[in-house]
């Protein structure tokens, strides 16, 4: 039995933010020609929640405003597995660790590489800024929960590699102003110019853009902590 590839999955991605102040940069990849969902595009690492995301216990949690921003129109699984999948599939595609430094005897298997590096994830600097459901008719649909968290926050020499994976090519830091040089997703263009436009917020957004692509029509909400509001 295959499964239904056109599916609604849930997925989460990370913005990594690198000197906010200075000739700000974002780390991206760019996603194989070969490659089913977004081919040849330049990428924020990402994917896809794991079932063993679900039984992951963050060691320090989520902003609470943050936290409750995801629970909001989230029926298909708690809001942590999302955080839990940010984080691992940061640390697959880039080798860069969000967490901190704590023995885990008994990781699930899907996080024993992480494990092995001597962190357990750790979520008090991430902030839910953005989400999206792919449109209708792509060969891959997700709904995408994009946290934003500076790069000096992160466990590892920031331009070491050497751990990543092969889902990502050409990894590199690139600076904000120079993202338009190159082929980037639509709703990945729009992530990037929301971001720019709080780059120099120290806490969660104000509310928190939702492209709601579940039928022909496009709606844009805004998700605050309290409710939803529909852009007009």
């Amino acid at each position: 039995m295959t499964s239904d590839k056109t599916k609604i999955r849930n997925a989460a991605t990370v913005i990594v933010i690198r000197n906010k102040h200075d000739n700000p940069s974002v780390l991206m990849g760019q996603r194989g020609v070969n490659a089913a969902f977004m081919p040849s595009k330049f990428v924020f690492p990402g994917g896809a929640v794991d079932d063993q995301d679900l039984s992951i216990d963050l060691t320090k949690s989520l902003n609470e405003v943050c936290k409750k921003r995801l629970l909001k129109e989230n029926e298909n699984g708690p809001w942590n597995a999302l955080v839990a999948a940010a984080i691992r599939e940061l640390f697959e595609e880039t080798g860069q660790i969000i967490g901190v430094e704590q023995e885990w005897p008994k990781p699930p298997s899907s996080w024993i590489d992480f494990a092995k590096t001597g962190y357990v994830p750790d979520a008090s600097k991430m902030f839910f800024v953005f989400r999206a459901i792919t449109p209708p008719g792509r060969p891959r649909r997700f709904d995408a929960r994009f946290f934003l968290i500076q790069a000096e926050e992160l466990q590892t020499n920031l331009d070491d590699f050497s751990m990543a994976s092969d889902e990502l090519s050409h990894l590199q830091w690139i600076p904000l102003k120079d993202t338009k040089n190159f082929d980037l997703p639509f709703i990945t263009q729009v992530v990037l110019a929301e971001t720019t436009g709080n780059l120099m917020n120290s806490g969660p957004p104000a509310q928190v853009p939702f492209f709601q692509n579940t039928t022909e029509e496009s709606l844009i909400y805004y998700i605050n902590e309290d409710e939803n509001q529909l852009n007009h």
